[in-house]
């Protein structure tokens, strides 16, 4: 496994962390915790790009800026407003539908083969989420707006991070100008469809630790894996989100743990393993 891939599984765990930090501020619309967290990932990113003396690196063409923008902000926007119109375990769990799209992506898109034993870990990941979500998960009628959310922001995720393989001449340092477009474009859209809510303590906290985990050093870690790393095995081991994620909704008070989950979490590890032990013996590290 070479260092990129490390960095994408490093965006991995810290995206675990994505949805009780989203409940954690919770009150929030999701247009403005879209613009303020973003903004302070974007301003952490440019901070250690300007201690490079890379500021340079920023100026990108436009197909650059709007599949980044394009990305970071539909994909944020999309998933924080699955969590405020429908209930967080399951709309949390719809929403990690996209490693299974990031992996089935990179064969149809950028004619990588997948080989028998990663659609094997693939499907074993996908039994665990489908468990998961279907296991006795009640979807109730008023939330269909939140789980559609979900599912759309998956497809977006997946598609931007599988495209931007074909983008690997972006360097991973313009992502803190992506972020920091998002979040003009996020409050923008927040003063016209939203009412502004003053964080309080809580909310603050949690803002502050999504913008500097989650939806600030994860983007120009998961760059960095897309792009140099392996996307099929990062797709696969992005399994290990729902249940890292859903555990920790479940001891926040999101959600109730049962042996689902164990049951889901072996499935869901059991694949990544299969994909990674597929690597090392047929791929160059």
């Amino acid at each position: 496994m070479n260092r990129a891939t490390l960095a994408g599984c490093g965006a991995i765990l810290l995206w675990a962390f994505l949805g009780v930090l989203a409940r954690l501020a919770a009150g929030v619309p999701p247009l403005e915790l879209t613009a303020l967290s973003m903004a302070v990932g974007g301003l952490l990113g440019l901070g250690v790009v300007a201690a490079r003396g890379s500021l340079g690196l920023l100026r990108q063409e436009g197909l650059a800026w709007a599949h980044g923008v394009g990305g970071l902000f539909g994909y944020h926007a999309l998933y924080f407003a699955a969590l405020a119109l429908a209930p967080a375990v399951e709309a949390n769990l719809l929403n990690y539908l996209w490693p299974l799209l990031i992996v089935l992506l990179s064969g149809l898109l950028l004619g990588m083969p997948l080989g028998s034993r990663r659609l094997l870990g693939v499907a074993l990941g996908f039994a665990g989420c489908a468990l998961l979500i279907g296991g006795g998960a009640r979807f109730p009628a008023g939330a269909l707006p939140g789980f559609l959310c979900a599912v759309a922001g998956a497809v977006v995720w997946a598609t931007y991070s599988v495209t931007a393989r074909r983008l690997a001449r972006v360097p991973t340092e313009a992502v803190a100008g992506f972020c920091l477009v998002s979040a003009l474009l996020a409050g923008v859209l927040h003063l016209v469809f939203e009412a502004t809510v003053w964080p309080d303590a809580r909310q603050a906290l949690a803002i502050l630790l999504l913008g500097l985990g989650p939806v600030g050093s994860a983007f120009f870690l998961w760059d960095l894996g897309m792009k140099r790393g392996d996307p099929r095995l990062l797709g696969t081991l992005a399994y290990s989100i729902p249940v890292l994620s859903t555990l920790l909704l479940v001891a926040a008070g999101e959600g109730r743990a049962d042996e689902r989950v164990l049951v889901a979490a072996l499935l869901v590890a059991g694949g990544g393993v299969l994909a990674s032990w597929q690597r090392s013996r047929h791929l160059p590290a």
